[in-house]
């Protein structure tokens, strides 16, 4: 007997929903804290895994703010760089 798929795309296809900046924000805030307790656990790798995850965010929040133009992104400030401690 064939499956039988519900699709939420097929039935909003053409439809595109507007981004919501505050989800960005609270995507990058989550990455970064996440890439923080990863670091001190000691797990850099993961830290650093995290860190490239916000800072996706951090991207589509400039982008948005820039209304989509291509400028360049800004930069990581230093106090989110983690740095091994021993």
């Amino acid at each position: 007997m064939p499956r039988r798929t519900r699709s939420r795309k097929s039935k909003i296809v053409g439809t595109r929903l507007p981004r919501q900046p505050q989800h960005a924000q609270r995507n990058y805030e989550r990455y970064v804290e996440l890439a923080r307790a990863e670091a001190l656990k000691g797990d850099l790798i993961a830290a650093e895994n995290y860190l490239q995850h916000a800072e996706h965010y951090l991207r589509s929040m400039h982008d948005e703010a820039h209304g989509g133009r291509l400028s360049p992104p800004p930069a990581i400030r230093p106090k989110q760089r983690l740095r091994h401690s021993g």
